[in-house]
C-alpha cells in the first residue's frame, strides 16, 4: 500500500510541474494586485497558499482595496468559487466509494481548474495521493509567485507596478475571450456586464452602494438572468 501511494504521489509531482510553472507566472500579477490593496508579503503569501483561486483572490483583493465589509467579501467569495462545488462533485465519482472523509476533504481543498482537469483525465479510479503530489508542487509555485509579486510591487516604481498590474487583466481576458468568439450569447453577456458595471459606477443613483455590493448585485443579477433566458440544455434534452 505504501509503495502504491508513493508511486501516485511521485506521478502527481511530475504532472504538477507544468501547473506550478504556470501558476508562478500568473500569481506574480496577483501579488502586485495584493500589494496595491495594502496587503503585506506574508499576508498575500498565506492567502495564496490557502485559497489558490485566481478569480476568487483577485475579487477578494479588489474588495479589500475598496474597503468592503467582511460580509460582502464572504458572499462574493462564495459566488466566485462556487464552481469548485461542481468540480468536487464530479471528482467524487472517480474515487473509491470507501475513501475516508479526511482524504475527500483534502482533495476538495486543493481543487483548482488545472488540477481538476488533470485529475479527471486519469484512467480508472483516482488515488488521492496523486492530487497530493500535484498540490505539493503547485501550491508553493502559486504562493511563491504571489510573494514575488508583492516584493516587486514594493521595490519597483509606481508606474512600473501599474503597468505590471495589467497582466492580471490579460489573464482574465484570456479566459472569457475565446468562449466569446465561439458563442454569441456569452459575447452578449460580457458586453452587458461591462455596460452594467460602467452604469453602476457612473450614475449618481448608485452612489450609496459600496463597490463590493455593486459587484455582488451585478454578478447575481446577470448570472440569474442568463440562466433563465439561456438555459444550458442537457444531452438528453435534444429529443424532448
Amino acid at each position: 500500500m505504501l509503495t502504491d501511494r508513493k508511486k501516485w504521489f511521485l506521478k502527481g509531482l511530475k504532472d504538477g510541474i507544468p501547473i506550478m510553472l504556470g501558476y508562478f507566472a500568473v500569481s506574480i500579477a496577483l501579488g502586485i494586485s495584493a500589494r496595491n490593496a495594502g496587503m503585506t508579503a506574508p499576508q498575500a503569501t498565506i492567502a495564496s497558499a490557502l485559497i489558490m483561486a485566481s478569480a476568487g483572490q483577485y475579487i477578494g483583493f479588489t474588495l479589500i482595496a475598496a474597503g468592503a465589509s467582511y460580509l460582502e467579501v464572504v458572499v462574493m467569495e462564495a459566488i466566485a468559487n462556487a464552481r469548485y462545488l461542481l468540480m468536487s462533485t464530479a471528482l467524487s465519482q472517480k474515487v473509491d466509494p470507501a475513501l475516508p472523509l479526511r482524504h475527500r476533504l483534502l482533495m476538495g481543498l486543493w481543487i483548482t481548474d488545472e488540477i481538476f482537469g488533470v485529475s479527471v483525465s486519469v484512467e480508472g479510479r483516482l488515488n488521492p495521493f496523486y492530487n497530493y503530489g500535484m498540490a505539493a508542487v503547485a501550491t508553493p509555485g502559486w504562493a511563491l509567485g504571489t510573494l514575488v509579486g508583492v516584493v516587486l510591487g514594493n521595490a519597483l516604481p509606481a508606474r512600473v507596478v501599474s503597468a505590471l498590474s495589467v497582466g492580471l487583466f490579460g489573464m482574465f481576458m484570456s479566459i472569457f475571450v475565446p468562449p466569446m468568439r465561439k458563442n454569441r450569447v456569452i459575447a452578449m453577456l460580457v458586453a452587458v456586464s461591462f455596460a452594467a458595471s460602467y452604469a453602476m459606477n457612473a450614475l449618481s443613483l448608485f452612489d450609496g452602494i459600496s463597490s463590493g455590493m455593486k459587484i455582488i448585485i451585478l454578478t447575481v443579477a446577470i448570472s440569474l438572468g442568463a440562466a433563465l433566458l439561456f438555459p444550458v440544455k442537457g444531452e438528453g434534452a435534444h429529443g424532448a
